[in-house]
């Protein structure tokens, strides 16, 4: 853990789940029991299994519109009918700053 403060002061949005490791890593005579603790802290760290979601989701959805355009529908149509919605728990480009 680089830091015990945040970005903009207090705890970072990391820190409980690093607790929760820190405590299970110095209590066990194991270390592998604390593989569930040390993923659930990198996940918070990087997003990765969140992205990898999002990343299918949005994969099955443009293979849905495109079959349906391959059957003669409109691209306009398909899109009109809905779209991938987000849930803001990623965010991209100049958003990013604003955390």
């Amino acid at each position: 853990m680089a830091s015990t403060f945040g970005l903009h002061g207090g705890r970072p949005r990391c820190f409980a789940f690093w607790q929760e490791f820190s405590k299970c890593y110095a209590g066990t005579d194991n270390p592998k029991q604390c593989k569930p603790m040390a993923d659930d802290y990198l996940e918070c760290l990087h997003h990765t299994q969140e992205i990898a979601r999002a990343k299918a989701v949005k994969a099955e959805f443009v293979r849905k519109a495109e079959k349906q355009a391959h059957e003669g529908r409109k691209v306009a149509d398909i899109l009109a009918e809905g779209a991938i919605a987000g849930v803001g728990l990623i965010q991209r480009g100049d958003d990013q700053t604003k955390h």
